[in-house]
């Protein structure tokens, strides 16, 4: 068996509740007729999505949304199935890049789903020709939420996208366990360096920023968490980790990790105080939060490894993982999150492009949020598939909390 088809196979054991989506989608060939444009992670935990999205009748083009995230074994696989092409390469020039957004563009795709909106940015900006043929799409990422809702707040969005990202299943997993597993396992298995006792600097603490900050912890890290909102910022402080400015933590830390979603989160200002041996990754979906441009052109020397480029400056050495990407899946032993994380994500994710298929046409162009009973199934099937069993109201308790009156 090929590398690609051995990924596939050990992702998909461990994707039950996938699993269980996929049969009543062969049975119910929902997408049946239709295409899919895809822009993800081209790994095969994504590959295990496309799978599911295929046996449910549709014909899927997919390409990466970051140029170091494609595993190419996993693509070569997809590319063997029917009704599926995937254009996604590691490594891909910006050229290359666009040309794969455009190939997956050139299907005429009815559904989009996106990880960081390059489709639907692409689709409203040089492809507009083609949004007439889109019902409407999915978004994963919060920074791909963050850019629709400036697109809806200007009325540019022509058609509406479920928040994917948004959903309790989403954030209190995918976003918690899976980047603060993921970022740290990533930073580990390239650098070598023992995560204990060293002072962490988180910077922001949304959901993806609070998973690392816990998970550092919890493998006896010293953590300080940075950030702009003061209602995150006092959560953490409540959560027991220090709390202060960049330009404080920059003179303190021998890691730090942007999780912000936000631009120039650390900049020069920040370089020339960082101790030298200094680990800067990226958790954010875009390589605008670390200031790697800055570095480039100012460093007195730059060495080069696997996954680690290490910048001199003035006497100090500072390593960046990954060239500022997105750590957890584009250095070179970077897997993406944990499988089972991903199980439920995609599971969400399967069911809301199910429900923009069926449903999109009823919906206001716009940000919409994943139905409540998407996610609610999702857990329940979750549940089942590991034993777990929980209470239900009495027709007494659904009476009381429905009530304004609690009676005497």
């Amino acid at each position: 068996m090929k590398t690609g088809e051995q990924k596939i196979a050990w992702a998909r054991q461990y994707m039950p509740v996938l699993s269980t989506i996929r049969a009543e989608f062969e049975r119910e060939r929902p997408f049946s007729g239709m295409t899919i444009g895809m822009a993800l992670h081209v790994e095969a935990k994504t590959a295990v999505l496309v799978e599911t999205l295929a046996a449910g009748g549709a014909e899927v083009h997919i390409t990466g949304c970051n140029p170091l995230s494609t595993q190419d074994d996993v693509s070569a696989a997809l590319n063997e199935r029917a009704g599926i092409s995937s254009y996604a390469k590691r490594g891909a020039t910006v050229e290359e890049y666009y040309a794969a957004i455009d190939a997956v563009l050139d299907a005429h795709p009815s559904v989009t789903i996106d990880d960081g909106m390059d489709l639907i940015y692409r689709l409203h900006t040089r492809r507009r020709d083609l949004l007439t043929h889109v019902i409407g799409g999915c978004e994963e990422t919060t920074t791909g939420i963050h850019r629709l809702r400036a697109m809806a707040r200007e009325g540019a969005l022509a058609f509406p996208v479920i928040a994917v990202n948004d959903t309790p299943m989403k954030r209190f997993f995918d976003n918690v366990h899976g980047t603060g597993e993921s970022s740290l396992t990533a930073i580990m298995t390239t650098t070598n360096v023992l995560i204990a006792g060293k002072h962490i600097v988180v910077a922001g603490y949304g959901f993806c920023g609070r998973g690392l900050a816990q998970k550092a912890g919890g493998l006896g890290a010293r953590v300080s968490v940075t950030e702009v909102d003061p209602r995150r910022a006092l959560q953490a402080h409540m959560d027991g980790f220090a709390v202060m400015s960049m330009d404080e933590a920059a003179g303190l830390g021998d890691i730090f990790v942007t999780t912000t979603g936000n631009t120039s989160v650390i900049t020069e200002r920040h370089f020339r105080k960082m101790k030298s041996g200094a680990i800067l990754a990226n958790a954010g979906h875009f390589d605008v939060e670390i200031d790697v441009s800055w570095l480039e052109r100012h460093a007195d020397a730059i060495e080069r490894r696997e996954g680690i480029d290490s910048y001199l400056l003035g006497g100090r050495t500072l390593h960046v993982l990954a060239e500022g990407r997105l750590v957890n899946l584009a250095t070179p032993k970077g897997m993406g999150h944990p499988v089972e994380v991903m199980d439920l994500s995609f599971a969400v994710q399967a069911l809301s492009a199910r429900y923009i298929a069926e449903h999109g046409s009823e919906l206001a162009a716009g940000v919409h949020e994943v139905p409540a009973w998407i996610d609610e199934r999702v857990a329940l099937l979750k549940l089942g598939v590991l034993g777990l069993q929980i209470d239900r109201l009495t027709p007494e308790q659904e009476e009381y909390m429905s009530s304004w009156s609690i009676g005497t």
